[in-house]
């Protein structure tokens, strides 16, 4: 039997599946992908506790469609960073990232029609989980490089070092599990 936690977002209850990371560390493994009622959820739930905003931006792939439903139901506009470039993308630019989830260095894109979008903009970054705060980072420095008003960064869930960090806004706290 798999161990999991207990998490509820508004009227969503999920049970979260305990992965592990290393020898020492597990995570509770959140996913919106695929599951429209959680996401629905974590998107009103975030959007009451987020600064007026004219955009947001999130990073491939597990953000999306939370970026989507928010600005779906508030903004009204969103753009991704994406981990690759793809043929469509003119003049990207582009910042290293390391995320606890991945194992290796990724990159992080923009393509010129994304960051025109940006210029001038009030911009919420969101991602679903801000745990070591590296995605958030990789987000906040691809940003700097352009005309842009950061008005917050905000995540569903905040787990570890995250959740004791002023800076970002979260709905609840997400605890690690060492063994």
């Amino acid at each position: 039997m798999v161990e999991t936690y207990r998490i509820q977002i508004g009227d969503c209850v999920r049970q979260l599946p305990i992965c592990p990371i290393n020898e020492h560390l597990s995570i509770a493994g959140f996913v919106m992908l695929g599951d429209v009622e959680l996401t629905q959820a974590c998107a009103q739930e975030l959007l009451k506790l987020c600064p007026e905003h004219d955009i947001i931006i999130t990073a491939e792939t597990k953000g999306i469609t939370l970026a989507h439903e928010m600005a779906r139901i508030g903004c009204g506009d969103y753009v991704v960073a994406r981990k690759g470039i793809k043929a469509y993308m003119q003049e990207p630019v582009s910042v290293e990232v390391k995320s606890i989830t991945t194992e290796d260095v990724q990159k992080l894109y923009l393509a010129k029609a994304d960051y025109e979008k940006l210029n001038g903009k009030r911009v919420l970054i969101v991602d679903d989980v801000i745990s070591t705060g590296e995605s958030l980072a990789a987000l906040q420095k691809l940003l700097a490089q352009f005309p842009v008003n950061i008005v917050g960064s905000a995540a569903v869930l905040a787990e570890g070092e995250a959740a004791e960090r002023s800076d970002i806004i979260f709905v609840q706290k997400l605890p690690l599990f060492f063994h």
